[in-house]
C-alpha cells in the first residue's frame, strides 16, 4: 500500500530559447489577474471608479514585488560573499554584488516582505486618494488571501519550501530535488489555510455586514495567516543555514508582530460599532 505521494513535476511548462515559462510565474500572474477581477466587482458594487482601482493595483503590484524581494534580501541574505576554509566561494552576497538584488528570476521572494510592501503601498495610496488605510486593507485582504493560495501552489510545483520527514499517508517525496523520504507538504497546509481565509472573507463581504466593522477583515487575515505560518514553521525544513540553531526561525520571528497586529485590529473592530 502506497503511504506517500511521489512528486516529480517539472516546474517548467515550456521554453523558447533561453526564455522559459514556469508554473510558479504563471500562478503569480494569475493571482494578480484574479485579484483585479475580484476587486473590480467590489469597487463597482460600492460605486467606485475602475480608474481608482487601476491606480491602486499599480501601487499594490509595485509594493508586492519590491517588498517581497527586499524582504528576502534583508531578512535572509546572504549579505556578503561567503568562503570556505580553502578560500573557495560558497555563496554570493547581495551587498557584495548589488546587481543581484534585481535578479528576481533567480529566486528569492519573502511573503513577510510582500506583506510589509503592500501595507506601505496602501498607506502611500491614502495620501493621494480619499480612502482610509483600513478601508483599503479590508478589501485588499481578500485578494491577497487568494494570491497566497496560488503562490503556495507554485511553491509545491517548484518542489520548494516543504516540511520535515513524515510517516503520514499524505507525505510527499520530492524526487526532483533529490529527496528519497516523504516530507510534509507544507505548501498545501499553508495554501489550504489561505484558501479558507479567502472564501471566508468573500462570504463576509458579499453575504454579511461584517465589513462595516472597519479593520475586522484585515485583522482576521493577518492573525490567521501568520499564526498558521508560525506553527507550520515547526515542521518545515530550515530555509537558510543560519536558522539551524535557532529555536524560532526567521519566519516565526517575523510572524509574531504581524499576528499581534491582526489581533489588535480584530479587538478594535469588535469594540467600534460603526466603520471608521
Amino acid at each position: 500500500m502506497l503511504l506517500y505521494v511521489n512528486w516529480n513535476i517539472d516546474p517548467e511548462i515550456f521554453s523558447i530559447g533561453s526564455i522559459s515559462v514556469r508554473y510558479y510565474g504563471l500562478l503569480w500572474a494569475t493571482s494578480f489577474i484574479l485579484s483585479y477581477y475580484i476587486l473590480k466587482k467590489i469597487f463597482l458594487k460600492e460605486g467606485l471608479s475602475v480608474d481608482m482601482l487601476d491606480k491602486l493595483s499599480t501601487y499594490v503590484f509595485i509594493g508586492t514585488i519590491v517588498g517581497a524581494r527586499f524582504g528576502h534580501i534583508f531578512f535572509y541574505g546572504p549579505y556578503f560573499d561567503e568562503f570556505n576554509a580553502q578560500g573557495q566561494l560558497i555563496s554570493t552576497g547581495y551587498f557584495s554584488h548589488p546587481i543581484e538584488m534585481l535578479k528576481i528570476m533567480n529566486g528569492g521572494l519573502a511573503s513577510h516582505g510582500a506583506g510589509i510592501g503592500i501595507m506601505v503601498a496602501l498607506w502611500y495610496f491614502t495620501k493621494k486618494y480619499d480612502r482610509t488605510f483600513l478601508w483599503l486593507a479590508d478589501r485588499i485582504a481578500i485578494a491577497v488571501a487568494l494570491s497566497g493560495f496560488l503562490i503556495r501552489m507554485g511553491n509545491l510545483l517548484n518542489s520548494e519550501i516543504y516540511g520535515i520527514k513524515t510517516d503520514l499517508a499524505w507525505g510527499f517525496v520530492f524526487q526532483r530535488v533529490g529527496e528519497t523520504v516523504a516530507k510534509h507538504p507544507t505548501q498545501i497546509y499553508e495554501g489550504g489555510i489561505a484558501l479558507i481565509v479567502f472564501i471566508s472573507l468573500m462570504y463576509m463581504y458579499f453575504k454579511t455586514k461584517l465589513f462595516e466593522k472597519s479593520g475586522l477583515a484585515f485583522g482576521i487575515f493577518m492573525s490567521v495567516i501568520f499564526l498558521d505560518r508560525f506553527f507550520i514553521e515547526f515542521i518545515k525544513e530550515k530555509q537558510v543555514d543560519f536558522e539551524a540553531n535557532m529555536f524560532l526561525d526567521m519566519g516565526q520571528i517575523l510572524s509574531i508582530p504581524l499576528i499581534l497586529f491582526g489581533v489588535f485590529f480584530i479587538i478594535r473592530a469588535l469594540k467600534v460599532k460603526k466603520a471608521a
